[in-house]
């Protein structure tokens, strides 16, 4: 067992930082293996983004074209590894193109955070007093708040509550507008000023401020995305089955979802897939997204789908509704080289156009996957485009490619089934 301790790790150069895990793992080839995915040009940049970086980690930057938003078509820049996500987005914007394609409306854009604080309110300073702090407060924000009220954006509101689980906490909830940003740090330092300002208001000198910070959750600041058509243009989805079998099996699927966890998590990671991709892309926060939606999608206390399916009049409707708080300014939006180009791809969207376009790409990814597992099983396009990672693993040829393709075009694909048919053992 290693149990040296490498000591000023975070003070050595790039260079030293390998050379000391290589030295304690004995891993002679790691200097060659992180030096290869340097950047010829941008790497001091890279560097600046996270702490202790030793080389770069490649994602596929693809294109999911022409999908159709509310009558503009937009060629979508997406960020993901897993095979088919592209693919699958792809081909629901090209399902959907002929019947209007997709609609989208953002429902809005307020974001909210907190001071958490104790108190021991034995004069009903807070309550009493309440509209005399709350103007102190929010005069004393004025300086940091002015640039943004010159975009349009600013506080919405200043509340006072306690928590009912832990009544001895009280907290601060403040209401902003950030507009084109997703506004992090701007939400942070506001609470963090509100902090220093409340325990100057006299009276509450003893104020035990526990923390400032924004929340992730933000059911304020959502999107709703939506397709319809005639039961009859799924039609040709399945040789067995008419559109309006495949239209209700999908309506069902979603039922499932609604009533059992095990299917409502994949189900919702599937809407997940084509959200994250373009979070990815264009410099946003996929954690923070991935938290808030799950979060969302527990908001009855029950963890259930994110989307909403119906048939009314042989017209089918499948929907996503999602919080999404995103940014087309600020952070690696200004930065990264590759953030720059999928905002120059996406004709530089408003915050609300990328939430819009984020929200549409994850319910053409849903749709995509509802398709599949009610007509010719997941399996069958998924593992299709995994073909060629299981081919590179096993370092197939060329010329083993090629026949392999064929060969599976037919077939049911894994790797076993792949290995054994190169013989590789």
């Amino acid at each position: 067992m290693n149990t040296a301790i490498i000591q000023g790790f975070s003070k050595l150069s790039k260079s030293e930082k390998i050379e000391a895990i290589a030295n304690q793992l004995q891993l002679p080839d790691l200097d060659v293996s992180m030096k290869r995915y340097w950047h010829n040009t941008e790497q001091s940049l890279f560097d600046q983004f996270s702490e202790n970086t030793i080389s770069n980690f490649y994602l596929p930057f693809g294109i999911a074209p022409n999908f159709l938003i509310n009558g503009e078509v937009y060629h979508i820049p997406m960020v993901v590894e897993e095979s088919s996500v592209v693919a699958a987005a792809s081909s629901a914007a090209k399902f959907w193109a002929p019947h209007g394609g997709f609609h989208a409306t953002v429902i809005d854009t307020q974001k909210v955070g907190h001071v958490y604080f104790h108190f021991s309110d034995t004069k009903n300073i807070l309550t009493e007093q309440w509209t005399s702090i709350r103007q102190f407060l929010l005069s004393g924000i004025v300086p940091y708040i002015s640039s943004m009220e010159a975009r349009g954006g600013g506080v919405k509101s200043l509340i006072l509550d306690r928590l009912p689980e832990k009544p001895e906490i009280y907290f601060l909830q403040l209401t902003v507008e950030t507009v084109n940003a997703m506004g992090a740090n701007f939400i942070n330092s506001l609470l963090e000023k509100l902090s220093e300002l409340l325990i100057k208001f006299e009276g509450l000198e003893k104020v035990d401020v526990i923390m400032s910070i924004l929340s992730n959750y933000t059911p304020d600041c959502k999107v709703h995305c939506y397709v319809n058509a005639h039961v009859s243009a799924f039609n040709n989805l399945h040789p067995a089955m008419s559109g309006k079998q495949v239209a209700n099996k999908i309506l069902t699927a979603v039922d499932i979802a609604n009533a059992d966890i095990n299917r409502a998590v994949t189900h919702n990671k599937g809407i997940m897939n084509g959200i994250d991709a373009v979070v990815m892309a264009t410099g946003n926060d996929f954690r923070a997204v991935e938290a808030d939606a799950h979060a969302y999608a527990s908001r009855s206390g029950k963890y259930s789908s994110l989307s909403s399916c119906e048939i009314k009049d042989d017209v089918f409707q499948l929907s996503v509704e999602i919080p999404l708080s995103l940014g087309t300014v600020g952070g690696l939006t200004n930065i990264h080289p590759m953030t720059k180009c999928s905002l120059d791809i996406l004709a530089h969207p408003s915050a609300k156009q990328l939430m819009m376009i984020t929200a549409t790409v994850g319910l053409a990814n849903h749709f995509s996957a509802l398709r599949a597992l009610v007509t010719k099983g997941i399996q069958h396009g998924h593992m299709k485009m995994h073909l060629s990672n299981i081919l590179e693993q096993l370092e197939a040829t060329e010329e083993q490619k090629i026949k392999a393709n064929n060969w599976f075009a037919d077939k049911i694909i894994s790797f076993n089934a792949v290995r054994e048919y190169l013989n590789v053992k």
